[in-house]
């Protein structure tokens, strides 16, 4: 598979990530390598089904595929998963950053004063 330039790989690493069946697939995989028979077997879906959750796994380049005679064997590709995950880091630590400098200047400014009460003139 041809990699995909940056900003288009984190798209499709989200996009993958968005679904929990896939994202079940690959906690599964973080076991250890498995056939797609292996990893279609606990879901209630077609082995087309799972090809189909696997192919965009794969197109996003979470997965790596061996093929040996007709029997195909998927693994955990973690690469795109750490830079996804570096990619969140960075944003994390820039709001924090926003979200400590507006808690300051919150914490700086002078207290407002207590607001009056208005009162209706009592009639006699």
């Amino acid at each position: 598979m041809r990699r995909a330039p940056q900003p288009l790989l984190l798209d499709l690493v989200f996009a993958a990530l968005s679904d929990a069946t896939r994202r079940g697939l690959l906690s599964r995989l973080i076991e250890g390598e498995a056939t797609v028979g292996t990893l279609a077997e606990p879901l209630q879906m077609s082995l087309p089904a799972v090809s189909k959750h696997l192919r965009v796994l794969e197109d996003a380049g979470l997965l790596k595929r061996r093929i040996e005679g007709r029997t195909h064997y998927i693994s955990a590709n973690p690469k795109p998963l750490r830079e996804a995950v570096n990619w969140i880091e960075r944003h994390r630590q820039m709001w924090e950053g926003s979200f400590d400098r507006l808690a300051a200047l919150v914490e700086q400014a002078p207290p407002e004063p207590p607001a009056k009460e208005h009162t209706k003139p009592k009639k006699s």
